[in-house]
C-alpha cells in the first residue's frame, strides 16, 4: 500500500504487505521486502535495504509530542534487519532522527526520537538507543546494549554487549560492563581504518594520562592538549571532552574484565 504522494526513485522494489506513507521517500534502489512500515516525512537513501516487520519514521515514544512536523532520515546502503524499529523526532531536540550512511542495524535494534547516527554504524541485536543519542562513524554497539538518553558515543568506540551505557564515551574508547567503565580502546577498529602504529603508541600514553594517572582530571586533559598539539587522534578525545554542548559526563575508567567475559587485552587493548 503505496499512499499518493510518496517518491519513488529508480529500482525501488516494495514487496507484499508493505505500508509507505505520503511523505515517504524511496531513493533509487530501496528494497523493502515485506511487512514494513514506513510513516512521516522520512527518507531513505539510495540503496538501502529493508527486513521483514522494520518500522522507520513511526511516531516518537515521547509524552510531549502532539503530532508536530518532524523527519526521519536513513542513509544510503544501509542494511536495517528484521524488527528494528526508528523514530522520527520529537520537538526537543533538532526536528530530524538520523542514520548515516552504510549502518547495519541488526534484528530489533532500536533508534529513538532525535538519534543521530553517523556512518558505518553497526547496532548489534536489541540494542536500545533512548532519545537524543549521537553515535560517532564507525562506531559498534553490542547485542543487548542499553545506552540512556542524551549520551554522545565517540568516533569508533566500541560498546560491549549487555553493557548499560549512562555516561559519553570517547572517540576510540572500549567500555564494558553495567554500569559502563572505560577498559581500553579501540586499537583493531584504528588499524583498519590506516592508523599507524606510531599513532597508536601516542594514544596508549594519552589514554594512560587521562583515563588512568592521579590528579585532576581538567590538569591531565590541559596536559595531554599540550604535550601533543599535532596529534589528531588525541585532540580528537580533547574536543569531545571539551564539547560545551555536552549534557553527560564522561563514562569512569573501570577494572579490567576477565577475558573469557569478553573484556580487553590490558596489554593491547583489543576485545577479545
Amino acid at each position: 500500500m503505496v499512499a499518493p504522494g510518496a517518491v519513488l526513485g529508480a529500482g525501488v522494489v516494495i514487496g507484499p504487505f508493505c505500508t509507505v506513507g505520503p511523505e515517504a521517500v524511496l531513493e533509487d534502489g530501496v528494497e523493502l521486502s515485506s511487512h514494513i512500515v514506513v510513516e512521516g516525512a522520512t527518507r531513505i537513501g539510495a540503496g538501502t535495504r529493508v527486513l521483514p516487520f522494520a518500522s522507520i519514521g513511526t511516531p516518537p515514544q515521547d509524552l510531549k509530542y502532539k503530532g508536530e512536523k518532524t523527519r526521519c532520515e536513513v542513509g544510503p546502503k544501509c542494511l536495517v534487519r528484521e524488527g528494528v524499529t526508528i523514530h522520527r523526532a520529537s520537538v526537543g531536540g533538532g526536528g530530524v532522527t538520523r542514520v548515516g550512511g552504510g549502518c547495519m542495524l541488526m534484528a530489533q535494534a532500536h533508534v529513538a526520537h532525535d538519534c543521530l547516527l553517523g556512518d558505518g554504524v553497526i547496532l548489534a541485536n536489541n540494542v536500545m538507543l533512548g532519545g537524543h543519542v549521537q553515535v560517532g562513524d564507525g562506531a559498534f554497539i553490542g547485542g543487548g546494549a542499553a545506552v540512556h538518553q542524551t549520551v554522545r558515543i565517540g568516533r569508533l568506540a566500541m560498546v560491549s554487549g549487555l553493557a548499560g551505557v549512562t555516561n559519553d564515551i570517547p572517540p576510540f574508547g572500549y567500555v564494558f560492563g553495567l554500569p559502563a567503565r572505560l577498559v581500553g580502546f579501540n586499537k583493531v577498529g584504528l588499524l583498519r581504518r590506516g592508523a599507524s602504529r606510531d599513532q597508536l603508541r601516542t594514544l596508549r600514553l594519552a589514554n594512560n594520562l587521562l583515563f588512568k594517572d592521579s590528579g585532576e582530571f581538567a590538569a591531565r586533559l590541559q596536559q595531554a592538549a599540550e604535550r601533543w598539539p599535532d596529534e589528531a587522534l588525541v585532540q580528537e578525545i580533547i574536543a569531545f571532552v571539551r564539547d560545551p554542548t555536552r549534557r553527560r559526563q564522561l563514562v569512569r575508567p573501570g577494572r579490567m574484565a576477565a577475558p573469557e567475559l569478553g573484556g580487553v587485552d590490558e596489554e593491547n587493548g583489543e576485545g577479545q
